[in-house]
């Protein structure tokens, strides 16, 4: 396994956690201005994509990228989830990936 491509799914609380580390999340984009989007985090902490592509305003965005503060990513990849995402659950498999399922995610 090629572990050098591999991002650690975060919300916002565990986003602090893995700075200048790759990363993979959702937020839900509250603002998108030239590149740079200001998001909600599914553990409603707010966060700051730089180099985002432009996604709606309201719609779910995946971010891969690297942390490079506790509450912003520098975006490698981003993907339009649209307007109907279930936040919780993505917020859960972030614990559960972090916590004492974290071999199963390596």
């Amino acid at each position: 396994m090629d572990a050098s491509s591999h991002a650690v799914f975060v919300n916002g609380e565990l986003l602090k956690l893995h700075i200048c580390q790759r990363v993979r999340t959702v937020v839900q984009v509250m603002q998108n201005e030239g590149g740079t989007v200001l998001g909600q985090s599914t553990d409603n902490q707010q966060l700051t994509v730089k180099g985002a592509t432009s996604v709606p305003v309201t719609h779910f965005m995946e971010v891969i990228g690297v942390a490079d503060g506790p509450q912003s990513i520098l975006a490698e990849i981003c993907t339009d989830f649209g307007s109907n995402f279930d936040a919780a659950s993505f917020n859960g498999l972030c614990k559960l990936a972090n916590g004492e399922f974290k071999n199963f995610y390596l």
